[in-house]
């Protein structure tokens, strides 16, 4: 089964990225902000 992406779900996205980096004050924390993120994403997964 392949799941596609609608450009709203795209757009959803990126502002949720642009919104982490506009908060971070440097590019690892915004690494580390973005990897809590995904692994909270992937505990709801399952």
């Amino acid at each position: 089964m392949v799941d596609t992406m609608t450009d709203k779900q795209f757009d959803k996205i990126i502002q949720m990225i642009r919104m982490v980096l506009d908060g971070c004050e440097d590019l690892e924390e915004a690494k580390k902000k973005i990897d809590l993120l995904m692994e909270n994403s992937k505990n709801k997964e399952e």
